[in-house]
């Protein structure tokens, strides 16, 4: 019995330890001051109001819920926009696999929620030898468009 409290245990404290997402090499981060639910509406808010459709959404939090488990906010949202997914299908069949583009969402242990996401330019870089510099333009606008929709985000 004290082995299997000593297991559960310890596999909370590892989610407890999980740390808020940082810089890294390709995403963007966008720390907010705003708690994980008024993030997420506002991220859906910001897709539409940019011209882009949020295509899937996913997150373990409410499922993790139902066990009887509590778990930081946690929500991956789908996004694109079909004239994106014309142009890139034009140039590279196998780059519409990373379509849609996914925002994550994720809560902070002081009540916060960070926004991050990998750059369409990381996204579709494996994909540039196929789409050459067509693709490699059309992923620069949509790191442009990402980037906007995600301080519109941030704010709202």
């Amino acid at each position: 019995m004290r082995f299997l409290v000593c297991v559960i245990a310890t596999m909370f404290a590892g989610l407890s330890m999980a740390g808020p997402l940082t810089e890294r090499s390709g995403w963007a981060v966008h720390p907010t001051g705003k708690s994980f639910g008024d993030l997420v509406k506002s991220t859906r808010g910001a897709v539409k109001a940019n011209g882009f459709g949020v295509v899937t959404q996913a997150g373990p939090t409410g499922a993790a819920a139902a066990r009887g488990i509590t778990i930081p906010g946690n929500r991956v949202i789908g996004v694109f926009n079909n004239d994106f997914a014309v142009r890139v299908l034009s140039l590279s069949t196998a780059a519409m696999i990373e379509a849609p583009i996914r925002i994550y969402i994720t809560e902070n242990a002081d009540g916060t929620a960070t926004l991050s996401y990998k750059t369409p330019s990381l996204v579709f870089a494996p994909y540039l030898s196929e789409g050459g510099q067509e693709l490699a333009d059309i992923a620069t606008e949509l790191d442009g468009r990402f980037h906007t929709i995600a301080v519109a985000a941030a704010k709202q």
